[in-house]
């Protein structure tokens, strides 16, 4: 039973490894994560913002309004 274990340290140990020189590694892989990074933020935080308003929020003063109109649409459905 502990070989199993130590087996699969060492399986995670190596897979850590593998990433973490790869990332230290990398030149234009940072760049490019730095990009990815930058247009997540932009889609969620940004566009959230604008596009999706908390229509709930917005359009009823408590709670238990709030859980009818939700409750109310789920069984409609």
């Amino acid at each position: 039973m502990q070989t199993a274990a130590k087996g699969e340290q060492g399986l995670l140990r190596g897979v850590w490894t593998f990433y973490r020189d790869g990332f230290r590694n990398m030149v234009l892989g940072r760049t490019l994560w730095k990009i990815i990074f930058l247009k997540l933020l932009i889609m969620f935080a940004v566009l959230k913002v604008f596009f999706f308003p908390n229509f709930l929020q917005e359009n009823f003063h408590n709670d238990r309004e709030r859980a009818e109109h939700v409750l109310e649409n789920l069984l409609r459905r």
